[in-house]
């Protein structure tokens, strides 16, 4: 590939010389320059640290220096508003010396911040979507967005499942508008495996389309497995592994991490903890401990698998295993930067959670990750952007709201009539209001939205639910579980790796007052997070090919003999895929057992369906590995089970839609407005995913078995066979 490097704008050539030392590209930053200078809608994999952000930047510069663009040329949209603040450094290095300039837009920016002076926008305006959403709303400061040519969208994967991604795929349409021309969008990602697909998602065929994937070479990965049933030497093996290094603590779960924390004070020098309910001050002051030479550990949840740039770590600790490969190789990329070997260290307390870690790991060693759903009855969305153009219109007709909100390729699976349908429940609920052909927001939606100067309509983020930790001197510590505080007692916390005690309730302002130390801290909780959903598929199916021919990691003989537990827990006959029936005895008495590594919610809508083919007084359970069903009968249960099965297969899509009930909490922000009819209909595309379900249940193999099998993956507790849990590392060849 002849050089980009030399052919660049000479101020460019210099940023990259001077600050990088380059005299040359690498090969996704000249790839990418190539797609975007071909005018194609870009989207960019490469792994952590594998030069992402200066291949968008390098080609988008070069346009700007070299045609001299007005206005906001380019728009880079972040799903953190960390992560904004972390890039405008980088960004700012490589544009000011040009002569360039860079802004950052978000709520934590302050309002006076927030603004330029007529006529000189920024080149490089960094925001967040929600922000976006606020921009378009001031016609003065908008009025600079129309000269946007390039949109770069950092992380994108973390938008594509969600209904963020659905607000921020309108958004894109509406700056289409806002520019009247179609601006060029750069996707950048670490990890997805259906890239093809997510291009198309993000470029909805505007421009060309170019996909420039550039994984690693195989590098030198160093693992070690540390098994222990026993909590309290788990996390003595923590603080040997981390001490004195500089060391992330990955966790599961918000509260795991607080209760870390609490059981690491003390024993561990400048330790920190990272989380979403802790202040941006604090997940700051965590961000930055790494910027000494010294040891620094953080605790932190998936708010720091993304790119914040926290510089160069000795170890990434693993507690627990992650739900999915895309979680571990983010995690590990924080790792082996500049030419050392990633070191991950695994806290575990089972044999099956080893299996589980083996699973992810020879996932990523086949370069398997998980695929990206989009939404497809993304109702909420429509719903805020109905809202929003009321609101800014005033008023608008049935077929205008139609054309103008159908137009949008995020809503290409809603069709008129669902609309109309919405739009008829919204006025027999008063949150409409008809004036003849005219439609205008109704009463209600003046009282619910009214309040808030309509200003809760920017975000599709669900708020709300939190209390604010707030010391009698204002500072804010933190967000807690509402449920927690209401049914917590003794006035004791821990927030942000501290004791706290609370000393004033504020019911009506969502607030909790609180002063530092408590006779005994609690553990706390938070609803929702925390990996409900379980391992993926993706996992859960390469377990099942572990069982069936062994591991392929080459691991010291103390993990093989605790593998060689786990396997115990998975009927022989199984195979490398399918479903496998069979009857085993337990404690419970004599059960039918379905091997079905295909992760909890497909799980969950077999159970469900099982019993309804069943009746009766039989029993269901299921967890990501199998279903169980009890009282099946004494004679001949299996065979009963795998005719249910074989009946299920062959269900009209309604059928099963029918059997399969509501899950509580799953409205949203906007969902509780909508018809049941819609709200069910939505829960059983984006929530179930029926249509993906029965694809798969007719045309999975099902066999039977013949033995009683023995107990089920993960079901029972199991001990490490040594008592020192220091087992040996191992290294490996592993793709990023």
């Amino acid at each position: 590939m002849s050089s980009v490097f030399s052919t660049l704008h000479e101020s460019l050539q210099q940023v990259l010389a001077q600050r990088l030392d380059w005299t040359e590209l690498r090969e996704v930053q000249e790839r990418t320059y190539a797609a975007v200078a071909a005018g194609n809608d870009t989207l960019v994999i490469a792994p952590t640290a594998g030069g992402k952000s200066e291949s968008a930047l390098i080609p988008v510069m070069d346009d700007l220096l070299r045609h001299g663009r007005p206005g906001i040329a380019c728009l880079y949209l972040s799903p953190l508003k960390a992560l904004i603040n972390d890039q405008e450094e980088r960004f700012s290095a490589f544009c000011i010396p040009t002569s360039l300039s860079v802004m950052k837009w978000h709520g934590d920016v302050a309002r006076g911040e927030r603004s330029w002076k007529e006529g000189e926008p920024p080149h490089f305006l960094m925001i967040t979507p929600e922000s976006l959403e606020v921009l378009l709303q001031e016609p003065t400061l908008s009025s600079a967005l129309r000269q946007v040519r390039y949109i770069i969208i950092d992380e994108l994967h973390a938008f594509v499942e969600s209904e963020r991604g659905v607000h921020l795929k309108v958004l894109l349409d509406r700056m289409d508008a806002v520019a009247r021309r179609k601006i060029q969008r750069i996707g950048l990602s670490a990890t997805t495996g259906n890239p093809d697909e997510v291009l198309r998602w993000l470029s909805d065929k505007r421009h060309g389309e170019a996909l420039v994937a550039v994984p690693s070479a195989p590098q030198e990965k160093q693992f070690r497995f540390i098994v222990e049933p026993e909590e309290s030497k788990r996390t003595d093996a923590l603080a040997r592994i981390v001490s004195g290094k500089k060391s992330l603590v990955f966790v599961n779960s918000r509260s795991v991490a607080e209760h870390l924390a609490q059981s690491l004070a003390g024993r561990i020098k400048n330790l920190h903890i990272h989380h979403s309910s802790l202040s941006p001050a604090t997940r700051k002051s965590a961000e930055d401990a790494f910027s000494s030479d010294s040891g620094a550990c953080i605790i932190c949840t998936s708010t720091l698998e993304l790119g914040i740039d926290i510089g160069d770590l000795d170890v990434v600790v693993q507690v627990g295993p992650p739900s999915s490969v895309s979680s571990f190789l983010q995690r590990m990329g924080r790792s082996g930067r500049r030419g050392k070997a990633a070191y991950v260290a695994w806290i575990l307390k089972s044999p099956c959670e080893l299996l589980c870690s083996c699973a992810i790991i020879e996932c990523a060693m086949e370069r398997s990750t998980e695929i990206l759903t989009p939404l497809k009855k993304p109702y909420p969305v429509l719903l805020q952007q109905l809202f929003l153009y009321l609101h800014r219109r005033k008023t608008a007709s049935r077929r205008q709201l139609g054309t103008e909100l159908l137009s949008h390729p995020a809503f290409v699976f809603i069709g008129e009539g669902e609309l109309q349908d919405l739009i008829s429940h919204l006025i027999s609920t008063g949150y409409l209001t008809a004036d003849g052909e005219l439609l205008m927001p109704g009463n209600e939606a003046e009282r619910v939205f009214g309040r808030s100067n309509w200003k809760d309509l920017y975000s599709v983020i669900t708020g709300g639910g939190e209390y604010r930790a707030v010391t009698p001197d204002g500072d804010v510590i933190g967000n807690l579980d509402a449920r927690f505080v209401r049914s917590h007692e003794d006035g004791g916390i821990s927030l942000g790796g501290q004791s706290w005690s609370v000393i004033k309730r504020d019911e009506g302002h969502n607030l909790v007052v609180v002063v530092p130390g408590a006779a005994e801290s609690s553990r706390i909780f938070w609803t929702g997070g925390g990996g409900e959903e379980g391992y993926s598929p993706l996992v859960c199916r390469m377990i099942q090919k572990i069982r069936a021919r062994g591991s392929l990691l080459p691991l010291p003989e103390p993990e093989q003999e605790l593998l060689r537990q786990a396997f115990e827990r998975i009927p022989d006959g199984a195979g490398e895929s399918g479903l496998f029936v069979c009857e085993r005895v337990s404690a419970h008495g004599r059960e039918v057992f379905i091997l079905s590594l295909q992760g909890s919610r497909f799980n969950r809508i077999l159970s469900l369906l099982v019993k309804r083919e069943l009746g009766g007084p039989v029993q269901v359970r299921y967890n990501d590995f199998s279903v169980r069903v009890q009282r099946a009968g004494n004679d001949g249960a299996a065979t009963r089970v795998l005719s249910a099965i074989q009946r299920i297969r062959h269900l009209p899509r309604l059928t099963v839609g029918d059997a399969l009930p509501l899950p509580p909490d799953e409205a949203g922000k906007f969902g509780r407005l909508l018809p049941l009819p819609l709200y069910r209909g939505m829960i059983l595309a984006d929530y179930y995913h029926i249509d993906e379900y029965m694809a798969l249940i007719r045309d999975i193999p099902v066999s039977i078995g013949s033995d009683v099998a023995p107990p089920d993956p993960g079901t029972e507790p199991a001990t490490s066979p040594g008592e020192n849990p220091e087992h040996a590392s191992f290294r490996t060849e592993l793709s990023q």
